[in-house]
């Protein structure tokens, strides 16, 4: 495929984050084939915005000479049209969590071993200019052992509908760790180089989405006549890698306290603060030249669209049929075995090692 030619695009899933990557694919110009989803309003509004097809069936869609699937779906159907796709040798952008549970994630993985094709995950926060710049200036040895990586994703109220599929355990396969702190834990595991996890402690909690005097002044979704809510809605955890690295991971859905999405990384010769909410980054150094001083230097970015950014990556690979060293899979099963961790953890009270 030549580096002119656009890359043939199928979607399965046509909620909000789907038509948030086609918004993109349509600025990178690229071709939108079609899509599919088990509602016939939702296809319909998709083939319209997009004047473009839609499908009653993957299979139609996989057929219909695409390159490439995204795939949007509730947690619980990642594997089905993934692992399909890949078994059809094309190649996939699955959005994160890999999967709702860790055994189904594992097949998912399995089956992109075989596979001709390739599956890149969905952590487009690893595109941010202000973690790249964390990342080239860890190559360059600015921090020289990068050791502790303070992880949070704290909103005050943020439960994106009661009653919806993110609140119900069997679909989505937890709360508010699985659809967020997936995020914060990706971050900060790319952040020290993805080590391997030795042992996680957590505590995931339900205080607030069944409450009936949840105040809240705006909502990812709407919540629903159920009111279901069978997930978590904060967690705490406490992760230990290999070499002495590790991660403290702060996440809720809801809190009583102020919103925060700030990375604090604590390297051997310097630190820095990253603001997920306004990519602001700081970076913190000490010398003795001249006299002893510290130094807190701000560093300004490109404000670009990590999204975007993430898609390119992937479609290049698309082209180049080589499957990206980014957003891997064998990474994001890793990602899942943390999650899955830090429910046995709490479940058990106690810490659980991972080998």
């Amino acid at each position: 495929m030549s580096a002119s030619e656009p890359v043939r695009v199928g979607f399965v899933g046509l909620g909000n984050i789907g038509h948030y990557h086609a918004d993109r694919i349509t600025d990178l110009r690229h071709e939108i084939v079609g899509g599919v989803d088990i509602n016939p309003d939702a296809r319909a509004r998709f083939a319209e915005k997009y004047d473009t097809r839609s499908f009653e069936s993957y299979e139609e869609l996989y057929e219909a000479d695409v390159d490439c699937v995204i795939v949007t779906t509730p947690n619980k159907f990642h594997e089905e049209y993934a692992v399909a796709a890949l078994n059809a040798g094309l190649n996939v952008l699955l959005e994160k969590p890999l999967a709702h549970t860790l055994e189904s994630a594992e097949r998912i993985a399995e089956a992109a071993r075989n596979a001709d094709g390739f599956c890149m995950v969905g952590f487009h926060n690893r595109f941010r200019n202000p973690v790249e710049v964390i990342k080239g200036y860890q190559d360059e040895g600015r921090f020289g052992e990068t050791r502790h990586i303070e992880a949070n994703y704290i909103r005050r109220r943020g439960i994106p509908g009661r009653g919806s599929w993110f609140t119900n355990r069997d679909v989505a396969g937890g709360g508010a760790l699985i659809d967020i702190g997936v995020h914060a834990i990706d971050l900060a595991l790319h952040l020290h180089d993805f080590p391997k996890v030795k042992e996680v402690s957590g505590e995931v909690r339900s205080q607030f989405g069944s409450r009936e005097d949840y105040t809240y002044l705006e909502m990812w979704g709407d919540d629903t006549e159920s009111g279901a809510f069978t997930v978590d809605d904060s967690v705490s955890a406490f992760i230990r890698c290999e070499n002495g690295k590790t991660i403290a991971l702060e996440v809720a859905w809801a809190a009583n306290r102020e919103s925060n999405e700030k990375y604090h990384v604590r390297g051997t010769d310097a630190g820095a603060s990253f603001d997920k909410s306004d990519d602001s980054l700081t970076m913190y150094e000490t010398s003795m030249v001249g006299a002893d001083h510290f130094s807190d230097t701000s560093v300004r970015t490109r404000q670009e669209d990590a999204h975007k950014a993430e898609q390119r990556v992937f479609f290049e690979a698309v082209r180049d049929d080589v499957a990206p060293k980014m957003n891997t899979i064998e990474q994001a099963l890793t990602v899942q075995r943390v999650i899955d961790a830090v429910y046995r953890s709490s479940k058990k009270e106690q810490a659980v090692q991972l080998g």
